[in-house]
C-alpha cells in the first residue's frame, strides 16, 4: 500500500449528514440559534463581570475566563460548520481544517484545567472562608489561569502535529462536521500504536487527573456544607457549587466518553451527535446556567442597567 500523502494539502470533505439533507437543514436552523445564544449570553458575562466591582473576586475571574474560552472555541468551529451546511459544498480547505483541529484541542483542553482550577476555587471559598482572599490572591489566580492556557497550548501542539502526519494515502472526506481528532484519526491507512498510547496519555493528564480533582473538592466541600447551620449561606454555596458541577458533568461526560473510548466503538451517527452536543450545547449552556441559578450575576445586570438608565435620563 502507498502510504504517501500525494495531496497532502489537498481541501477536505466534511460530510456531516450529506446523505440525509433534510436532517443538516434542521441542525443548521439548531445551530445558528445555539451559536447567537452563545455569543450573547458568555459576552455578557465577561461583561458584567468586568463592569460590576462587586463581581472582581477570583470566582468571576475564572468565570470571565471560561466564557471567553467558550467564544473561542465555538467561533473557531461553527462559522464553518453553518457555511457547510447552507452551502452546496461541503469543503474545507487543509489549512483551515488544520486550524480549526488545532484551535479546538486548545481551547477543550484548557476548558478541562480550568474547570479543575474553578473547583479548587470552590474548595478555598467553602473549606476557608477566612483565608480565602489570602489564598486566592490575584497573583495565583492570573498564574492559575496561564498555567491551563499554556498547557492546553502544548497539548494541541503534540496531538495536531502526530494526528496530521499520520499518512492518509489520499483519503480526504472527514465523517464528521468538524476536523476533528477521532474523524481524522479515522482517515489514517496505518495504524500507530505511538499515536494511540500518547492520545490516552495526554487523556489521562487533561480529563481523569482534573476531574479525580474535582470530585475531591467536592468531597471535601460536601462535608463543609453538612457543618454550615446558616441557611442563607447552605443555599448560597449550593447555588455556585450546583452552578459549577452541572457544567463539569456535561463537559467531561461526553469528551471522556468521545476521546477515552477505543475509536472504532462510537458509530458514525453517535460520534456525529456527541460532537454537537460539546462543541454547540455546552458552550451555550455555559452561560445560562451560572445565570438562571446566579443571584449575583443577575444583581449585578440589574445595576448596570439601573445605572445606564439613569445616566441616560440625565
Amino acid at each position: 500500500m502507498n502510504t504517501n500523502n500525494g495531496s497532502a494539502t489537498a481541501d477536505f470533505i466534511l460530510l456531516g449528514f450529506s446523505d440525509q439533507p433534510q436532517v443538516e437543514h434542521i441542525i443548521s436552523g439548531v445551530v445558528f440559534v445555539f451559536y447567537i445564544v452563545t455569543l450573547v449570553g458568555n459576552t455578557t458575562i465577561i461583561l458584567v463581570s468586568n463592569l460590576d466591582s462587586q463581581l472582581h473576586t477570583p470566582m468571576y475571574f475564572f468565570l470571565s475566563n471560561l466564557s471567553f474560552l467558550d467564544l473561542c472555541y465555538a467561533t473557531s468551529i461553527i462559522p464553518q460548520m453553518l457555511v457547510n451546511l447552507w452551502g452546496p459544498t461541503k469543503s474545507i480547505t487543509y489549512g483551515g481544517c488544520v486550524l480549526q483541529f488545532f484551535f479546538a484541542l486548545d481551547f477543550g483542553a484548557t476548558e478541562c484545567l480550568l474547570l479543575a482550577v474553578m473547583a479548587y476555587d470552590r474548595y478555598a471559598a467553602v473549606c476557608q472562608p477566612l483565608y480565602y482572599t489570602i489564598v486566592m490572591h490575584p497573583q495565583l489566580c492570573q498564574k492559575m489561569v496561564l498555567t491551563a492556557w499554556l498547557g492546553g497550548l502544548g497539548s494541541s501542539l503534540i496531538l495536531c502535529s502526530l494526528t496530521l502526519k499520520l499518512p492518509r494515502c489520499g483519503h480526504r472526506e472527514v465523517d464528521n462536521f468538524i476536523c476533528e481528532m477521532p474523524a481524522l484519526l479515522k482517515l489514517a491507512c496505518v495504524y500507530s500504536k505511538v499515536v494511540e498510547v500518547i492520545v490516552y496519555a495526554l487523556g489521562v493528564i487533561f480529563l481523569l487527573v482534573p476531574l479525580s480533582l474535582i470530585l475531591i473538592s467536592y468531597a471535601i466541600i460536601t462535608q463543609a456544607v453538612m457543618r454550615i447551620k446558616s441557611t442563607a449561606r447552605w443555599r448560597k454555596v449550593l447555588n455556585t457549587c450546583g452552578s459549577h458541577l452541572t457544567v463539569v458533568t456535561l463537559f467531561y461526560g461526553t469528551i471522556i466518553y468521545m476521546y477515552m473510548k477505543p475509536q472504532n466503538s462510537t458509530s458514525e451517527d453517535e460520534g456525529k451527535f456527541l460532537t454537537l452536543f460539546y462543541t454547540i450545547v455546552t458552550p451555550t449552556l455555559n452561560p445560562l446556567i451560572y445565570t438562571l441559578r446566579n443571584k449575583d450575576v443577575k444583581n449585578a445586570v440589574k445595576r448596570i442597567l439601573y445605572v445606564r438608565k439613569c445616566s441616560a435620563k440625565s
